[in-house]
């Protein structure tokens, strides 16, 4: 799994929580980013996927269901999965950069199981898990039929979520990177998962994760800018959409941007490694690409079709479909007795 977005760790204000503080919260989540977390993850030892009896994966489809249900029903939580569209055409060089990267690492997974390495096989196998159009389809097919809603960005899911979020029809974003902040997501929620794990491939480990909650106003006051100028930090520590310039990280660019304020006002030494791109980042997000034409609102539980689609094709036990359907089923009558006494209040 090689993840994306700009480096905000060193800097960042954030607040780490317990699963019952965010209980009956809503989220837009990072679709594709969960989805990939799950592909890194549930493999058996030897770094290898879970498949159906054709051969097809199913591992992002086993947390797709029993994570999510798990938090809806367990905790209360509204989820609307967010996906992304078209990826802007600056993304497209860290895109390719990122099949290098997956392509580097499959071949190290096969070396690694030819020698009979099983720990290095895993640790490589979990940074190749490329999600094909298939595979997410799958995934939106399964929210259908458990009723949770899903969105189709017109381009970055990041950016939608973040919309969304700034709208106030969700209480926060959900997503591992930090651009949510950059597209202005008002809170950002990371790590939303029952036994949090965050895969660290440079030590071949993962480690446990607790949810952590960052306020972008607390945040921009704490660091004592704004959000443009927290843009243009990223900029120079380097996005999606550019490289950063050498030698310059997060505690460095916090520094020239406080004392410079914006990027045409910087030394010549760093106004020089600037691509020349600088407008264009801006403009993507400050005014990416967005829709109104999506609900929040959950579906129906579609049990027949949902057991049909899991038991029939995806070969999942009918008991775990089962204990699906009964998270789903609980939390569908929990929130009518809500609306009905609140209704009444």
């Amino acid at each position: 799994m090689i993840t994306l977005g700009v480096l905000l760790t060193p800097i960042i204000l954030r607040k780490e929580l317990e699963l019952d503080d965010l209980r009956g919260k809503s989220f837009a989540v990072d679709g594709y980013i969960v989805l990939h977390e799950f592909l890194a993850l549930i493999r058996d030892r030897t770094g290898t996927p879970l498949k159906d009896r054709d051969g097809n994966v199913t591992s992002h489809l086993v947390g797709l269901a029993f994570r999510t249900t798990r938090l809806i029903s367990e905790y209360g939580m509204s989820l609307v999965f967010v996906f992304d569209g078209k990826p802007p055409s600056l993304k497209m060089r860290e895109i390719e950069r990122r099949r290098k990267g997956r392509r580097k690492a499959e071949e190290e997974y096969r070396e690694a199981v030819e020698l009979g390495d099983l720990p290095t096989a895993f640790s490589k196998a979990v940074m190749t898990g490329g999600l094909t159009r298939g595979l997410v389809d799958d995934a939106k097919r399964l929210l259908d039929l458990l009723g949770i809603p899903w969105v189709q960005a017109p381009s970055e899911g990041e950016a939608q979520a973040a919309y969304m979020a700034r709208q106030g029809h969700v209480w926060a974003s959900n997503s591992k990177d930090y651009d949510s902040l950059l597209f202005g997501a008002p809170r950002l929620v990371r790590f939303l998962s029952i036994n949090g794990r965050e895969w660290l491939p440079s030590k071949g480990k993962a480690r446990r994760v607790y949810p952590e909650l960052i306020e972008l106003e607390k945040f921009l006051g704490h660091l004592g800018i704004n959000r443009e100028q927290l843009i243009d930090l990223g900029i120079m520590v380097g996005t999606d959409f550019n490289d950063g310039i050498k030698g310059v990280g997060p505690k460095t660019a916090l520094k020239l941007v406080r004392e410079h304020e914006r990027l045409e006002d910087m030394p010549s030494d760093i106004r020089d490694r600037l691509p020349d791109t600088v407008d264009q980042i801006r403009e993507l997000y400050l005014k990416p690409d967005v829709t109104d034409d999506y609900s929040v609102q959950q579906g129906v539980l579609r049990e027949e079709e949902l057991e049909a689609f899991l038991v029939g094709e995806k070969n999942f036990s009918v008991k775990r479909v089962q204990t699906i359907n009964n998270r789903m089923r609980s939390r569908a009558a929990q929130k009518s007795l809500n609306e009905f006494f609140g209704g009444r209040g």
